[in-house]
């Protein structure tokens, strides 16, 4: 019955989730409409003194701090860490394979965002921190300078080669860009939305379907689907950034593959 009703259910590639009374905010399953991304991506609010603990005996589990300023325990560590934004402070993230616990306690209220995917392989666990994430200038002054965006990797297959996951950001300037040319590559991508002003918007391009992004909304991108993203003149847009490696095929920085029909732009004069 299980696999019946998960067959006729409607896959979806976008997405405009909300908190529930438990705090806690539902992307993608393994079985929900969103299932072809093979993540779990959910986030937390966390009021102060408020603990969550996420451990798997078949998954990989990340926590991204988002906003607020948390303890981070785990294998008998223990951290304290704050990021006052997206838009202002670069990332902590602490990323661990099955069976190791996460312990994550609140210091003030404070947004965290969980990323988990089935992988077999144990590794050691590791806290990333803004300086093992710099951001990074991309595509400064191209396409008319129209796509500029500050870009940061905190864990891939070159940083992390045991894991089945890809965590990053970006942060787009204003009216800009992101993701430009149009490019695709086959492993499933999910894009999470956050905006600088609640008002904010964007556009969020999915093969040949488009979306309105706005604050916590999200794109969940098929492998093979070209997805470039715009934000509105007056907003900043932050990305996180989920790649799911294929078995045997994992995502590498050199799998960018732009359409074809776009790359006289490169050499274009605007």
């Amino acid at each position: 019955m299980r696999k019946n009703s998960m067959k006729n259910m409607e896959e979806k590639v976008f997405g405009y989730p909300q908190y529930d009374s438990n705090g806690e905010m539902v992307l993608t399953t393994y079985d929900n409409e969103y299932r072809a991304m093979r993540m779990d991506i959910r986030l937390y609010t966390l009021y102060a003194g408020q603990s969550r603990s996420f451990e798997s005996e078949k998954e990989e589990t990340a926590v991204l701090l988002l906003s607020g300023k948390i303890i981070f325990a785990w294998d008998g560590n223990q951290e304290t860490v704050s990021r006052k934004d997206v838009f202002t402070q670069g990332p902590w993230a602490l990323h661990a394979s099955k069976n190791h616990k996460i312990t994550v306690t609140a210091l003030q209220e404070s947004e965290i965002l969980v990323q988990k995917t089935l992988n077999e392989r144990e590794f050691a666990s590791r806290l990333y921190s803004p300086e093992d994430a710099p951001w990074i200038a991309s595509s400064k002054g191209k396409f008319g300078n129209t796509a500029n965006r500050l870009v940061n990797t905190i864990f891939d297959h070159d940083i992390c080669p045991e894991s089945n996951m890809v965590l990053g950001e970006v942060l787009n300037a204003r009216g800009n860009w992101s993701g430009y040319l149009p490019h695709r590559h086959l492993q499933p991508e999910t894009y999470l939305f956050k905006f600088d002003r609640p008002e904010g918007f964007g556009a969020s391009f999915v093969g040949d379907q488009v979306f309105k992004s706005v604050n916590n909304s999200f794109s969940a991108i098929p492998g093979g689907e070209l997805h470039p993203q715009a934000v509105a003149p007056g907003f900043q847009m932050y990305t996180c950034w989920m790649i799911r490696h294929l078995d045997d095929n994992p995502w590498l920085q050199t799998d960018r593959n732009e359409d074809e029909r776009y790359l006289w732009l490169h050499d274009a004069e605007f």
